[in-house]
């Protein structure tokens, strides 16, 4: 049970976005843009794979199945290759790019400061742009607070993963524009 009244019984952050409209439009606006944007050459699923990552990083069963299921949806995977690449992305089967992008979002997770040169320079002697690398930072950041959000108020999960799995061809579709999923 939640830590407060939610007056729902909706899930993880769609219960706390139902509670507070007022913050549920730029909290969902801010993941449009990361996660949906196309004006980006990370893909859709790339940046999934990050907010999952980070949500695994922070123990948040929600998010991180959330996450993890679109990101699979997205890039045409199942949940058990996901929860691989999460557990050990080195040696997933992942372009170089990415995984150091997940190394710069691991130690985004940790703090800012925990970023060194010496990843960055590895992002973009792998390919990476600025615009990746600052858009990797933010995602994890955001994540960092969403998962707090979640946990923090002691929202439920529904601890079936499939039920996740069933959802994402329809977030997908609707995006995030809101969490109050119909």
């Amino acid at each position: 049970m939640a830590h407060i009244n939610l007056e729902n019984e909706l899930p993880g952050i769609r219960g706390l976005m139902a509670y507070s409209p007022k913050t549920e439009a730029p909290l969902n606006a801010l993941a449009e843009v990361l996660l949906r944007d196309d004006d980006n050459t990370l893909s859709r699923g790339e940046r999934e794979l990050i907010g999952a990552y980070v949500s695994y990083l922070n123990d948040c069963f929600f998010c991180q199945n959330v996450h993890g299921a679109l990101a699979g949806h997205y890039l045409g995977c199942n949940i058990d290759e996901i929860d691989a690449i999460k557990n050990d992305f080195t040696s997933a089967d992942l372009s170089p790019k990415i995984k150091t992008l997940l190394a710069i979002a691991a130690s985004v997770q940790k703090g800012g400061k925990a970023v060194t040169e010496e990843q960055v320079a590895a992002a973009r002697a792998e390919g990476a742009t600025d615009k990746e690398i600052h858009d990797t930072v933010l995602i994890a950041a955001s994540f960092c607070m969403f998962n707090r959000y979640v946990d923090g108020l002691a929202t439920w999960a529904p601890q079936d993963r499939q039920f996740y799995v069933n959802r994402a061809p329809q977030r997908a579709e609707d995006g995030y524009q809101s969490s109050v999923y119909k």
